[in-house]
């Protein structure tokens, strides 16, 4: 009777508590959004047009320039359906011809009008064809390039030593995140699809700190690891814990981590809304070391990203939790035998599964900027670093993580860029082909 009458104050404790938080971010992401609607300027009144001012009015334009010199006096004419007229460029180099309507045209740039001194890059060229299917707007642009070519061509080497610090840089923050799922599959056996949620958790909230509230970016860092910690805290909490010792199988588990990964998702576009949120934070300065390129915010999440994984590799190495983590691991029935507290384990994994995860959303921002889906486009990636690396090793993610950033980004050297991640995937697959266990992964007697 008296455990029963704890467990029901436990209960409504906790429905109080999950009651407060969710009031408290409603308040506070309502108010930020209330400010912000507040503060907007007033859109102005337009003026009324006059019919056929601009919804009936098209035109052919550009701007002649060479180099940064922009050239006035060119003669530019404009033919096509019976229609011809010839335009003159200003000071400022620009040209404009307005057209009966949406039509074929040929525009043609006069050589002989051009200045001393100034011809067409391309002499042959010197006319640009105008399809009637281009005319999605009122207005059309042409260019006629002059002068010589002074654009820098990239060799092949320098575009892969590029594309080897941006696979780099790529790999080790999916390997902050990796290593969430892979002890989290270590300790527990589950597969948790909600793991790109939290990444995107720790984005938001250092988009929020540093952008909204104007914090510094390493404070608002560091909000997001704590944040992301107590996050993972209160999902074992709530869901997991009590999912385990009702016996849940790992197969409804698993569908329970979809179900709240799509939940999860829309809240935050829900909040945040559909647009990419720029992490504006003063890191987008470029440094050159020799043919590579950089921004110090990339440099920056890869010293991060370096110190934290040495780091985690200690604590699973040296401390007596991180030695209990790897047994739990390896057998919870003995670990637990042994007398090791594997709920408390297991609890310990998920606080540390979420600061990593928030950690590496953080470094994803400053990679490629904040949206509510961002940590759902790198899910798959994730996971297949995880089994590349061999299901439930940490060293293993690693290794997955940095062998798929890598190929991912290399990838574009030879393929469109829209298909480096499903070359990275079929990579997984060859992999998986040789060597089942992953790279890292032991082999394991079935039956």
């Amino acid at each position: 009777m008296i455990a029963g009458i704890r467990l029901g104050r436990g209960v409504r404790l906790t429905t109080m508590i999950v009651a407060a938080l969710a009031l408290c971010l409603g308040i506070v992401l309502g108010s930020t959004s209330f400010s912000a609607n507040a503060t907007e300027t007033p859109a102005p009144t337009p003026t009324p047009t006059a019919p056929g001012d601009f919804t009936n009015t098209y035109s052919i334009g550009g701007i002649l320039r060479d180099g940064d010199t922009l050239v006035a006096g060119a003669e530019i004419t404009v033919e096509g359906d019976g229609f011809s007229e010839t335009a003159t460029t200003d000071d400022t180099g620009r040209w404009s011809v307005v057209v009966p309507g949406k039509g074929d045209y040929t525009v043609t740039l006069d050589p002989d009008t051009l200045p001393e001194g100034v011809a067409l890059r391309d002499p042959d060229r010197s006319s640009a064809e105008v399809s009637s299917t281009e005319w999605q707007t009122n207005t059309i642009t042409r260019s006629f390039p002059l002068g010589v070519d002074t654009r820098q061509t990239t060799g092949f080497f320098e575009q892969f030593l590029q594309r080897l610090a941006a696979g780099l840089n790529f790999g080790l923050l999916i390997a902050l995140a990796a290593i969430g799922i892979t002890l989290i599959f270590g300790t527990t056996g589950l597969n948790n699809f909600a793991h790109g949620e939290m990444v995107t958790f720790g984005a938001i909230v250092a988009w929020i700190v540093a952008v909204l509230l104007g914090i510094n970016i390493f404070v608002a860092m560091l909000i997001a690891l704590v944040l992301g910690g107590v996050f993972g805290y209160v999902q074992d909490w709530l869901l997991w814990r009590p999912l385990r010792r009702k016996g849940v199988r790992l197969v409804q588990a698993m569908i329970v981590s979809i179900g709240l990964a799509i939940a999860l998702r829309y809240l935050y576009l829900f909040y945040i809304g559909g647009e990419t949120k720029t992490m504006s934070v003063g890191l987008s300065d470029a440094v050159v070391l020799g043919p590579v390129r950089i921004t110090t915010g990339s440099i920056l999440s890869m010293i991060i990203s370096v110190v934290v994984l040495v780091l985690v590799g200690l604590f699973l190495t040296r401390t007596r939790i991180g030695k209990a983590t790897r047994a739990v691991s390896d057998n919870p029935s003995l670990a637990a035998a042994s007398g090791i507290d594997v709920d408390r384990i297991i609890r310990i994994v998920w606080v540390l599964a979420g600061a990593l995860a928030a950690l590496a959303g953080v470094m994803l921002a400053l990679y490629r900027q904040v949206s509510w889906d961002m940590g759902f486009q790198v899910l798959l990636l994730m996971f297949a670093a995880v089994t590349l690396g061999g299901l439930g090793s940490a060293y293993g993610a690693l290794v997955g993580s940095l062998v798929v950033g890598l190929f991912v980004e290399l990838s574009t050297l030879f393929i469109p860029a829209d298909l480096k991640y499903a070359a990275a995937l079929v990579v997984l697959i060859v992999v998986l082909l040789v060597r089942p266990q992953g790279i890292l992964g032991r082999k394991e007697r079935i039956g």
